[in-house]
């Protein structure tokens, strides 16, 4: 009910203490004054999606980073905005509760009283929802007291995750129109700030004065980037996780019996199932991208489970951890396959019961062998004479049009699989170790309402600040930044991309086996696991140990004093990702050459950059072309 939002919690005395704590700002925030320095325009990140992304975006497409700069920065073209009006800023969560979302409304809340205040905030209540039918709560401090360094969306609440269609982009338009807004700040994903940049520059069109601001907020992990090194929630929800993983561990260790096979949330990549194995030492974790590069089958995937087993029972180990992202299943081709075309069915109001007679010869195939055996009952819930994974592939789509992995029990899929395979194994005696038992866990929902770390207090609150300075700045269509987070605080480097610099285009097949495809609209599209990347890259050197040793690590519940406090996701920490900090850089020497190289330089001088940038052209270029070779086509 409505009359729920924004009512006082009862807090424990943990909560009471936590809300007592001040997340500190970086010195670039510091201040009544905003300092904003306007960089160089932007472009698209894939050259052959320009022309598409630019009939969509010939309002918000090309605008100039930001960065936001400390008092003391000797800037000469900065902007100094010390005369700051009262502004009114609406405010909406469209994604998916996220530990730290709370923090991003009182960081741009307080950034709005500190500049003026006679600004006001308003919080649309029940999400997008809310926002259509201008159902509002004004933030006040009162009202955020309970709610500071809290998990949860309950403050305002949620519900759909999307602003895409004509008559929710007019309802918003309206909604802002009506309310008087100088800014919407939106909350979320992947899905949620596409739907952000597509408004900004439906406003734009329409010459509404409302500004749109997105901010990185979900617990997947799959909104990184150039300017975006990490999401708030993906650090509380993976510190988490691994406590209860490791929890696990221990437990397997201890009987020495049971092999746990546990799906993390996460949606279709597999971040959070990475980010867990580095911070836990499971012994194994399938990840969806090695699955997709490898062209791996269900069977595959299993028997290589399978085959870790009998090596473990070989040194007479017959336990284990096993962590499954809950996107795998759109990562095995012919379950992918097999969903798009289900998928398409259900859009075309075919009854879920009739699917399988309307398959394809190819989808009908594999519905008749590969996933439709009838298990009997058993400890792992599939229910007699009941193909289980089907109806759960048979749900309707999410509204990205992914399946609805969180209801997909892949982990019971496996484990009845290797199950079937061991015991086949044992009583052809190639497996000597003893009887497989596994015990299934799906970790998700369980984590994403968790208090949040300390990381994403500080982070989240930060964010909301940058929210303000974005607006004050009178910028459209921009997501807030924050670069070199594994450093300090107050070494933290904030500012604001446009989102359409973030976005690429996509080619769909229409079918399995079909060469037909469809171009997709311009979307920030979610970040895979980069297999040439750092993380992965630590997780294959110890991949090993991992799976023979049991170094099960166990980080503890979440900390908020002693040295576990300011722990950072394992992810973040080895990559090197200050992408936003090295354009500035580039920046600078491009100035330099320009303050050198003058009318009246010397001719030596002259030659000299000439012989130079047109080798740096001619490298440069050969290295946009090959890496901008080709469309995806997914």
């Amino acid at each position: 009910m409505d009359s729920d939002f924004g009512i006082p919690r009862e807090l424990s005395p943990l909560q009471q203490l936590r809300s007592q704590y001040q997340p500190e700002l970086p010195p670039c925030l510091q201040g009544t004054t905003v300092r904003v320095e306007l960089g160089d325009g932007t472009t698209v990140s894939e050259a052959s999606d320009s022309h598409i992304i630019a009939r969509a975006f010939p309002h918000t497409l090309g605008q100039p980073l930001a960065h936001f700069l400390r008092e003391t920065a000797k800037v000469s073209d900065a902007h100094i905005i010390t005369q700051l009006p009262s502004i009114r800023v609406g405010i909406v969560f469209c994604g998916r509760q996220a530990p730290g979302g709370h923090n991003v409304i009182w960081g741009l809340y307080e950034a709005l009283k500190v500049h003026n205040a006679k600004s006001t905030l308003l919080g649309f209540l029940g999400g997008s929802e809310g926002l259509f039918a201008q159902k509002t709560l004004e933030i006040t401090d009162g009202i955020l007291q309970t709610y500071k360094n809290q998990g949860g969306y309950d403050l305002l609440g949620r519900t759909k995750d999307q602003i895409r269609t004509t008559e929710q982009v007019n309802a918003a338009l309206k909604a802002c129109t009506d309310l008087k807004l100088d800014g919407l700040v939106i909350i979320g994903g992947v899905t949620s700030n596409t739907d952000a940049a597509h408004l900004a520059e439906f406003f734009a069109e329409a010459k509404c004065s409302t500004k749109v601001v997105g901010v990185p907020v979900t617990t997947n992990g799959d909104l990184k980037n150039q300017f975006v090194e990490a999401n708030v929630g993906f650090d509380t929800i993976c510190k988490v996780n691994s406590q209860l993983i490791s929890n696990a561990c221990t437990d397997a260790l201890s009987a020495e019996k049971y092999y746990y096979f546990i799906r993390l949330m996460g949606r279709k990549h597999s971040h959070v199932a990475l980010e867990c194995t580095l911070q836990s030492h499971p012994n194994m974790v399938i990840l969806g991208e090695e699955v997709a590069a490898s062209k791996l089958t269900i069977f595959d995937i299993s028997k290589q489970i399978c085959d870790a087993v009998q090596a473990r029972a070989g040194q007479d180990k017959n336990h284990g951890v096993i962590l499954i992202p809950e996107g795998i299943i759109e990562s095995i081709p012919e379950v992918y396959a097999l969903l798009k075309e289900i998928h398409g069915l259900l859009r075309e109001g075919v009854a879920a019961d009739k699917i399988s007679t309307q398959l394809s010869p190819w989808s009908s195939a594999l519905h008749e062998t590969s996933l439709c055996f009838t298990p009997k009952a058993n400890k792992y819930g599939c229910l007699q004479d009941v193909h289980f994974l089907l109806l759960q592939l048979l749900l309707h789509p999410e509204s990205d049009d992914s399946a609805q992995l969180s209801q997909i029990e892949t982990e019971k899929l496996l484990a009845y699989l290797v199950e079937t395979e061991m015991n086949k194994r044992l009583k052809g005696g190639t497996y000597k170790g003893k009887k497989f038992n596994a015990i299934c866990h799906f970790f998700g929902y369980q984590a994403r309402g968790s208090l949040p770390s300390k990381f994403d207090c500080d982070y989240a609150y930060v964010l909301g600040h940058i929210c303000y300075h974005i607006l004050a700045a009178g910028l459209n269509g921009y997501m807030a930044t924050v670069t070199n987070l594994k450093s300090p605080v107050n070494k933290w480097k904030c500012g604001a991309a446009p989102i359409t610099a973030m976005m690429t285009v996509k080619n769909w097949s229409q079918n399995a086996g079909s060469t037909s495809t469809s171009i997709g609209r311009p979307a920030i599209h979610p970040a895979m696991v980069d297999l040439k990347g750092k993380a992965y890259e630590l997780l294959r050197q110890n991949a090993e140990k991992f799976l023979m040793e049991d170094l099960y690590r166990n980080p503890g519940p979440l900390q908020y004093d002693g040295p576990g406090a300011d722990a950072k996701a394992v992810s973040l920490c080895v990559e090197d990702q200050d992408y936003m900090g090295r354009i500035k850089k580039l920046q600078e020497y491009l100035d330099q050459v320009r303050t050198i190289v003058k009318p009246g330089c010397s001719q030596d001088v002259l030659k000299a950059a000439l012989s130079v940038m047109a080798s740096v052209t001619d490298v440069l270029t050969t290295i946009s072309s090959s890496s901008n070779g080709g469309q995806q086509t997914a």
